[in-house]
């Protein structure tokens, strides 16, 4: 009897799964010393020592409610990019709760799939398709953060090149930012500001805030501060000068967006046409389509075709995108 390569791959990708999660619990920090103790004080066979080793069995309780929320926050904090992803985004979200809906529109997906008498193969790539939903979404909430930060920039550079005008410090001219203006700006602002009060270089908090918003106009008012604070200068004039160029660039930015425009569809109808085409011809002759996972030539076809789309998306994106 042989079984089916596809539901092998299934099992091999679920059972590698499953001693990934066993070796990380098998070889995290775990100090059972003080459960066995904690034991033995609930037994009666050891007396507490001290009020900070009293244990209850509620407290047993809630670290049972609460140990596989605290395991996916453990596994969230090995992952610093996804900690700064979740920052840089502003997400209401925490990261462990991120993960468990990830893992719960996966499941969705693979449920549809069943429920709609999908071809085996296709209920990983339903898994898969619905499962990084939420980070898609997180993905675009970042980036539409970054792009108000930086439109809100030349005005904030005007505010502030204002305020050293009328006489007033930097670290005032941050204040008139985060009185004056929206988030997401306002927040990163006052950050700043918060952080230079409690004794922080106002180098540093500046610096602090480009790690949380990469924003290369950002960075040439923070070296900007930086220079003037050691060397001197006009500060406002400067930041002036840095706000006309953000409006220029913004600018032809917007032509060049214009000018784009048929290229980003082209890429968006061709990446999207083999897929809808594939749909389509299943639903017409299902078994005419299941010949590219149940022959051998088929898989090493649907391979191809995968990384024929990777490459055609990647080469498409670098032609249209233009720097500036």
């Amino acid at each position: 009897m042989t079984l089916d390569p596809t539901v092998i791959s299934i099992a091999a990708f679920f059972g590698v799964t499953g001693l990934i999660m066993t070796a990380y619990l098998l070889f995290r920090e775990f100090d059972s010393s003080s459960v066995e103790d904690r034991l033995d004080i609930l037994a009666g066979r050891k007396s507490r020592t001290s009020e900070s080793e009293q244990v209850t069995k509620e407290a047993l309780v809630r670290e049972g409610v609460d140990g596989f929320s605290g395991l996916l926050s453990r596994i969230a904090d090995r992952f610093e990019a996804l900690k700064l992803l979740f920052v840089q985004a502003d997400s209401p979200i925490r990261p462990e709760t991120f993960l468990l809906i990830s893992i719960g529109c996966a499941l969705a997906g693979v449920t549809i799939a069943i429920v709609a008498r999908s071809p085996l193969p296709l209920y990983p790539v339903a898994g898969l398709a619905t499962g990084i939903m939420p980070l898609i979404w997180l993905l675009w909430r970042r980036k539409r953060r970054f792009k108000k930060f930086a439109s809100q920039l030349p005005d904030a550079m005007e505010l502030i090149a204002r305020a050293l005008r009328s006489g007033h410090s930097l670290a005032s001219g941050l204040k008139v930012v985060v009185d004056e203006m929206p988030d997401p700006i306002s927040t990163e602002f006052n950050a700043v500001y918060e952080e230079q009060n409690l004794g922080i270089p106002i180098e540093q908090a500046l610096k602090n805030v480009f790690n949380r918003m990469p924003n290369m106009d950002y960075k040439f008012f923070a070296t900007a501060v930086a220079i003037q604070r050691q060397s001197g200068g006009d500060l406002a004039e400067i930041l002036d000068k840095i706000g006309h160029i953000i409006r220029e660039r913004f600018k032809i930015m917007g032509q060049v967006q214009a000018l784009t425009g048929e290229g980003r569809i082209s890429g968006i109808v061709l990446m999207a046409l083999p897929i809808a085409l594939f749909f389509a011809v299943w639903h017409m002759n299902p078994d005419y389509v299941m010949l590219l996972f149940t022959d051998e030539l088929g898989r090493k076809m649907v391979a191809v075709a995968a990384v024929l789309q990777i490459l055609g998306a990647v080469a498409i994106k670098k032609i249209i995108a233009i720097k500036i």
